[in-house]
């Protein structure tokens, strides 16, 4: 049996009908990243006017030949920046811990260290396993009520969104990086999260994992002069 290509409606008024369902489905589906550009308008911030916060969240963004991948050491760069310049005292560092041979937040812990941010003053969470997990914990388990956000500029709006609807209250600092594939292909891969992130600020599913509060900030903090 032979399948023929779609057909299109013969009238004028059908065709009318289908162009106008096809633009209704296009708006549907650019409501989402609206939403997050609107919610977010006023919470992004340069690396020269980041407000003095306690915490900088850092997202993981991968692993390369055991270390942070490009993407993510540009992360704990500006964060490694901030550090230095007073601007934040602790940093919380946040990522995919699943299986054994694969660690974000540790390896995320030694950049930073290696960089000028005493160990004393990193937190790490194992259990980042996407942005939401990431905002809930920040603030459920780690106690974090405000915080600065740090991820390329592409995700750092559904970071900042989210951490918001999580309770944490936020600024957002993008780091620019280099328009290469891996740049387009998250680009683009925003557009398609941003239906997810609508959906979680507005029902607050419950994280992959919680388990116990932690005081890893808290003795951060204190040990900061």
């Amino acid at each position: 049996m032979r399948i023929g290509r779609p057909r299109l409606p013969r009238t004028v008024r059908g065709r009318r009908r289908l162009v106008r369902g096809v633009v209704g489905a296009c708006v549907l589906a650019l409501l989402p990243s609206t939403w997050l550009y609107v919610s977010t308008a006023d919470r992004l911030r340069t690396a020269a006017d980041v407000p003095r916060t306690e915490v900088a969240v850092v997202f993981g963004a991968g692993l390369w030949k055991g270390g942070p991948s490009p993407y993510l050491a540009r992360r704990l760069d500006a964060a490694a920046g901030l550090y230095r310049a007073g601007r934040i005292k602790a940093v919380l560092v946040t990522g995919d811990n699943s299986r054994e041979d694969y660690d974000e937040p540790s390896a995320m812990r030694a950049y930073l260290s290696r960089h000028g941010v005493p160990a004393g003053r990193i937190v790490s969470d194992y259990a980042g396993f996407d942005t939401w997990d990431s905002c809930v914990r920040a603030r459920r388990i780690f106690g974090v009520r405000q915080a600065v956000l740090i991820s390329q500029t592409f995700h750092i709006r559904r970071a900042v969104a989210l951490c918001e609807a999580a309770g944490v209250s936020s600024y957002g600092l993008g780091v620019d990086d280099k328009h290469d594939a891996t740049w387009y292909y998250g680009s683009t891969r925003e557009v398609f999260a941003a239906g997810k992130a609508a959906l979680d600020a507005t029902f607050h599913p419950s994280p992959e994992f919680l388990g116990p509060r932690e005081r890893g900030v808290q003795r951060a903090l204190a040990s900061a002069p």
